[in-house]
């Protein structure tokens, strides 16, 4: 018994020592304020808005009365959560909207965006923020690598699929939410979908390195069209996102006080994108990285205009888009 405390007393201080490493500074200093009515008329879609960062974001842009369309998987949770948003929102509130989108499945993007377009005159803002973090090997319904497929893939071809409604309501932003372990991942263009070889830190990491890259090539296909696109890492914040991570039983009490202490709530995990999708001192900003609501400087991997280059050409060929 005496040992077993002994590894779970190992085992917790390294995951403190790591996540001080890691996620320095985490908790911003105040939450973001905007005037009542600022995100009125305008429509905001999130990715994974039933949960996590997506939820808190998707509650605080209600309260502004924005018309939030939630792209979720599962109706149920979704309409759950809508619930809870509502009722705590004030009476002063916007609209909340569930349509369903899973982005393991192309088909079920590619049906989601002909719906907005048929339903929504415009897109404001738009939110790719769902993601998966260190699953187990699986594939999407197309064959791709999870975490590659919903992370980057998915998300590709969502906004792909929405740029000419997005460009029609400019001016419009795009806010793709990343990861600070982008840092440890790399572009494996000889086995990008893990064929060979899965390591599901890599995988993440790789996925959430895509993110960077697509937001870096993304921009420059969209200068002078009045839409904008901006990438943040949001630190790491207490969601169910890491339910994949299996933590030692006697670990898990040290690993829920050092996440009290260390991680954000999901609502401070929300004000970096919160303030991408609707702070004026963003407007015309673009190609960029944030963290607590503060430009972020890149590693070299991330700002490769050559690689961003070529993940842009192999994705489109993965997802089935031609260029004019």
């Amino acid at each position: 018994m005496l040992s077993a405390v002994l590894v779970a007393a190992v085992v917790g201080g390294g995951v403190l020592v790591l996540l001080r490493r890691l996620f320095p500074q985490q908790k911003p200093a105040e939450p973001l304020r905007f005037p009542a009515g600022a995100m009125r008329g305008k429509t905001v879609i999130i990715t994974g808005a039933n949960s996590g960062i997506g939820k808190a974001l998707a509650g605080e842009l209600l309260k502004l009365q924005a018309r939030v369309i939630m792209a979720c998987r599962d109706r149920g949770r979704a309409e759950e959560a809508a619930r809870e948003l509502r009722s705590q929102a004030g009476q002063e509130q916007g609209e909340l909207v569930i349509k369903l989108l899973d982005l393991a499945s192309l088909r079920s993007v590619r049906s989601f965006c002909e719906e907005i377009t048929k339903e929504e005159p415009k897109i404001d803002v738009l939110v790719n923020n769902a993601g998966l973090y260190q699953c187990p090997y699986t594939k999407t319904e197309d064959g791709f690598e999870m975490q590659l497929g919903v992370n980057h893939l998915g998300h590709f071809l969502l906004t792909h699929l929405l740029l000419d409604l997005l460009k029609k309501s400019a001016p419009s932003r795009v806010v793709v939410v990343s990861s600070k372990l982008y840092k440890y991942g790399s572009i494996n263009f000889d086995d990008l979908n893990s064929e060979t070889e899965y390591d599901k830190a890599f995988c993440y990491s790789q996925s959430k390195l895509a993110n960077l890259l697509f937001t870096l090539e993304l921009a420059k296909k969209l200068e002078g069209s009045g839409v904008t696109v901006n990438a943040l890492t949001p630190g790491i914040v207490r969601t169910n996102l890491g339910r994949h991570v299996a933590i030692p039983f006697l670990a898990k009490p040290l690993f829920n006080l050092a996440s009290m202490a260390f991680f954000k709530s999901p609502l401070e995990g929300a004000q970096t994108p919160l303030y991408l999708a609707c702070s004026p001192e963003v407007e015309g900003v673009s190609g960029k990285c944030f963290a607590n609501c503060k430009e972020e400087e890149l590693t070299p991997a991330a700002t490769d205009e050559q690689a961003a280059k070529r993940l842009w050409d192999v994705s489109c060929r993965m997802v089935g888009i031609t260029e004019e």
